[in-house]
C-alpha cells in the first residue's frame, strides 16, 4: 500500500503562505512546446486549492520502459546491462549535462554503438499510465488541484508527452533535465517550493522510492509512498483531499 509519511490527517490553511526570496525565479519552459502550453487549468495563483501536488513520473504515473522493456531491447539481463552501461551517462542525460547524442556515444563503457532511434522507439512504445493512474488525475484535476511533475528525467519527457499528454493533468515545471537537479538533491526541493511560492507544508509530494519520499519530508514537504492508485487514492482521502470522480476520463487514443 501507499505509505503515508506524515500525519494522517493535514489541516491546510486556505491561502498559501508565501517564501519571500531576492533569488532570480528560475526559468523552468521546456523546449517542447506542448510541455510549454499550460494545458493543465489551475486556479488563481493567489488563490490557490491547496495542498499542491507534486508528483514523480517513473513507475509513479507512467510505466518505466527502462526497467521493464530495454534489457530485452539489448538482449541481456538487467543485471548484464547495469554491469555494460556507463556509471553516470545516464544520470547525466537527466541532469541536462549531455544531449542524447553524447549519450548514444557513451552509453556503454567499450563504447560500442549505440541504436539510439531504435532505443528511443523501445521507450516510447513502452510508456503508458499505471492501471488507475489517470482517473485519479483526473478526478484530482475536476477537484481544483494544482498538480506538478516533480522528476528525474531526460528530454525524453516530450515522447511521453507526445504519447500520453500528461499536461492535461499535471504541468511539467520541475524537471531535472531542465533544473540541472536530482532528486533526493534537497535543493532541488526547495527551488521547488520557492518557484511554487508556498510553505513546504502546503505541498505532498508523491514518489516511488523512499529516498526520494524521505528527503521531501527531510525539508517539511509533506510525503507519500507511491505503491498502486488505489491505495494513493485511499490515502489522499485520509489527508482530507477531495478525490471523487465528477467528469469521466477522456481516454487518448494512441496508447
Amino acid at each position: 500500500m501507499v505509505l503515508l509519511l506524515s500525519l494522517p490527517s493535514v489541516c491546510f490553511p486556505p491561502r498559501p503562505s508565501l517564501l519571500h526570496s531576492t533569488s532570480t525565479r528560475m526559468d523552468l519552459k521546456a523546449p517542447h512546446s506542448e510541455m510549454n502550453r499550460s494545458r493543465a487549468s489551475f486556479p488563481d495563483f493567489n488563490n490557490r486549492k491547496l495542498p499542491i501536488l507534486l508528483f514523480d513520473i517513473m513507475d509513479t504515473i507512467v510505466r518505466d520502459p527502462f526497467y521493464h522493456d530495454v534489457p530485452a531491447f539489448f538482449r541481456m539481463s538487467m543485471k548484464e546491462l547495469i554491469e555494460c552501461k556507463h556509471p553516470t551517462a545516464w544520470l547525466e542525460f537527466e541532469k541536462g549535462t549531455i544531449d542524447e547524442v553524447e549519450l548514444a556515444r557513451k552509453f556503454f563503457k567499450d563504447e560500442r554503438p549505440l541504436d539510439l532511434e531504435g532505443l528511443k522507439n523501445c521507450m516510447k512504445s513502452g510508456y503508458s499510465y499505471l492501471e488507475g493512474v489517470e482517473e485519479l488525475l483526473n478526478a484530482l484535476k475536476n477537484n481544483n488541484y494544482e498538480m506538478h511533475a516533480f522528476t528525474n528525467y531526460p528530454t525524453w519527457c516530450e515522447m511521453i508527452e507526445d504519447k500520453l499528454k500528461i499536461s492535461r493533468y499535471i504541468s511539467w515545471t520541475f524537471c531535472s533535465f531542465k533544473n540541472g537537479k536530482r532528486k533526493p538533491d534537497p535543493d532541488f526541493y526547495l527551488e521547488a517550493v520557492e518557484h511554487l511560492e508556498v510553505d513546504p507544508a502546503n505541498c505532498v509530494f508523491v514518489d516511488d522510492r523512499m529516498k526520494n519520499v524521505e528527503a521531501a519530508i527531510a525539508v517539511g514537504i509533506v510525503g507519500l509512498h507511491f505503491k498502486n492508485a488505489e491505495t494513493l487514492r485511499q490515502d489522499l482521502s485520509l489527508m482530507g483531499i477531495d478525490v471523487s470522480d465528477n467528469v469521466e476520463v477522456n481516454q487518448t487514443g494512441d496508447q
